[in-house]
């Protein structure tokens, strides 16, 4: 059908592969600490082998984490942002919460965070979180639930009494593509509260770290060019360059693990994933390169927002060397997000109720910032890195050790980038049911993925999720494929993708052979 709107023609613009609109989006997970594929422990214990105090210090190896996150499809070049109240004890880079054994009802993220707005091809974004002005309080809210017992409510960030009077900041987030290798992002911090209250406040630049365990020796580089611009040169993506509006301290470190601080380890001479928490906090000068030059870098900006204003940070990505005046850029965010509700407006059309479809729209937006980069290759999980030690000879024998055919690294629907920061075979099902109003080809695209043969088990599983591979999901896929067909039928003016039908079909009779020879013969 012909695209009714410019976000819609965006859309098939990528959908036919003529622009790559998608190559960049909300794709970090907001938990990469804690999870199966961060875990090398003998006996499984994911929480604890990689906790959220280990995250600032620590580099990860299959992926990156980040408050309000932002990368290219394959997480190699990410954004995301930093936040200091001058309070904390450590600087607000990513979303706390507790673990399963923290948790009186189970883990359970302690922040309070909203995706506001988001368009299919990632052309306009926006999320909200409420950070408060007092200290954020880790330890009491471990020490409460820890204390509780399943019969009585959780203990969340609203029942500290922090945020009363409005003592806290709304901080929010939008991204706007300028075109699809020319990104902005403008951060906008209000003080709710009724006293004058400082911030700092950090856009974040970085590369995921590959180079550290033997298997891609090639280094990207973040080197400082300008006082206000930092140049990001990559093996693969090639040279980007990261500006800041007005005229922050920019800080450069590396993405390393801090041995010295976590395992007494002697690293003479090198900087460290943490440097920006212990230079904004510690005030500790010598933590970051003064040469400007590492593989992260950001912006730091002190500021105080008088009571009841709002001041606002601006930094733009970009491949043109050309685009270095931020004169254009809340043109250029405001008209992108103009065409998002111009997009949903038409999209909407027959919802008269106006709270429905701000419902609706938001529940949109929270399923396209949910779309995450998983990656994980079981061999090598198992079997660990050259350059790092060898992990226990158990964890052959233990976990997911018969899946040593999936191999994924792939722009996935999760549940959720806290709880759930991987997917999950018959939630991805139902997602794709739901993101078919939006974006059919996404949501074809995603249930023939987990049907391939870099997923599918070769007796004809879907895999369930990373904790248990092997477990069993309630067999909805061929449910979801079908319906899926009859709205993307629906919206093609009755003309019906019988291809992607017939594709699923032969994948899902692999997989009901499995249910009625080695699962439920009744």
């Amino acid at each position: 059908m012909r695209p009714n709107s410019i976000e819609a023609a965006r859309l098939a613009e990528d959908d036919s592969g003529t622009v790559h609109w998608k190559a960049w989006g909300p794709y970090l997970s907001e938990r990469q600490w804690g999870t199966v594929r961060e875990d090398y422990s003998r006996d499984g214990s994911a929480w604890d082998y990689f906790p959220h105090d280990h995250a600032r210090s620590r580099a990860y190896r299959w992926g990156e984490d980040g408050l309000a996150g932002f990368s290219d499809h394959h997480q190699r070049l990410c954004l995301g942002l930093a936040l200091w109240n001058g309070r904390d004890p450590i600087l607000k880079e990513r979303l706390f919460g507790l673990t399963n054994s923290q948790g009186n009802h189970g883990e359970d993220v302690k922040e309070i965070y909203y995706y506001l707005d988001a368009t299919p091809t990632h052309s306009y974004l926006a999320m909200l979180y409420k950070y408060p002005q007092a200290e954020f309080p880790y330890q009491w809210l471990v020490d409460e639930n820890g204390r509780r017992g399943a019969g009585v409510p959780e203990f969340d960030l609203l029942d500290t009494g922090l945020l009363n009077d409005d003592r806290y900041f709304d901080v929010t987030v939008e991204y706007a593509k300028a075109d699809p290798h020319d990104f902005l992002m403008r951060i906008t911090v209000e003080n709710r509260g009724p006293d004058d209250a400082e911030i700092h406040v950090l856009p974040h630049i970085w590369f995921r770290n590959t180079w550290s365990w033997g298997r891609e020796p090639a280094r990207p580089v973040l080197q400082t060019v300008t006082p206000t611009t930092v140049q990001a040169s990559h093996p693969i993506l090639g040279t980007y360059f990261m500006r800041f509006g007005d005229a922050p301290t920019v800080l450069v470190t590396d993405n390393e693990t801090n041995s010295p601080k976590l395992f007494g380890a002697s690293a003479p001479g090198q900087y460290f994933k943490d440097a920006f928490h212990e230079r904004v906090i510690h005030e500790n000068l010598a933590a970051v390169n003064p040469e400007g030059r590492g593989t992260k870098a950001a912006a730091w900006y002190r500021a105080t927002v008088p009571a009841g204003r709002s001041l606002t940070f601006r930094a733009r990505l970009s491949k043109n060397t050309s685009v270095g005046s931020f004169a254009d850029f809340d043109t250029l965010v405001d008209r992108r997000r103009n065409e998002a509700d111009e997009y949903y407006a038409k999209l909407q059309t027959g919802i008269d109720n106006v709270d429905e479809r701000r419902i609706q729209r938001q529940a949109f937006a929270g399923m396209i910032w949910s779309k995450q980069f998983y990656h994980i290759d079981i061999p090598q999980w198992l079997e660990g890195d050259p350059a790092q030690p060898p992990p226990p000879r158990e964890r052959l024998h233990g976990r997911n050790h018969d899946w040593v055919h999936l191999n994924n690294a792939d722009i996935i629907s999760m549940p959720d980038k806290w709880e759930y920061p991987w997917y999950a075979a018959w939630d991805l099902a139902f997602h794709c049911i739901a993101l078919s109003l939006i974006d059919a080809e996404f949501a074809k695209n995603q249930l023939i993925l987990l049907a391939r043969e870099w997923y599918m088990h070769p007796n004809g599983q879907l895999p369930a999720y990373e904790w248990a591979f092997g477990d069993v999901n309630p067999p909805v896929h061929a449910l979801a494929a079908y319906r899926v067909f009859q709205i993307d039928r629906k919206q093609q003016g009755g003309k019906g993708d019988y291809a992607f039908l017939e594709r699923v079909f032969q994948k899902m009779m692999i997989n009901f052979t499995w249910w009625v020879n080695r699962k439920d013969a009744q």
